[in-house]
């Protein structure tokens, strides 16, 4: 099993700033990508930012404001998210693409999602 736990969400005010962070832990062999997506209400799911060993990815609406970033911790992504507008509000998800110990498979797997709300 592999598990990945988001924190950092919250309420901001419009041009705020938050940071989100995921930590995979569980019966991992190796990580080929952690990622962040979002969902707002009556949307879809979009990609907000991607990092691997190829080097990282961010939607056009994110660039410059927003940057995905491994931390010390091992297995953990950072997400710090400047300028905030009221459009990101969304419940953002990790992501990550993981070799598991257990299935001997690469698989994608997913976190229960924070709440990130900009509104003053």
């Amino acid at each position: 099993q592999v598990q990945l736990v988001e924190s950092g969400g919250g309420l901001v005010q419009p041009g705020g700033s938050l940071r989100l962070s995921c930590a995979a832990s569980g019966s991992i062999l190796g990580i080929y990508a952690m990622g962040w997506y979002r969902q707002a209400p009556g949307k879809q799911r979009e990609l907000v930012a991607q990092i691997s060993n190829s080097g990282t990815e961010y939607a056009d609406f994110v660039k410059g404001r927003f940057t995905i970033s491994p931390v010390t911790v091992q297995n953990t992504v950072a997400l710090q998210m400047n300028s905030l507008k009221p459009e990101d509000t969304a419940v953002y998800y990790c992501t990550a693409r993981v070799l598991s110990h257990t299935t001997s498979q690469i698989d994608d797997y997913w976190g229960q999602g924070t709440q990130v709300t900009v509104s003053s």
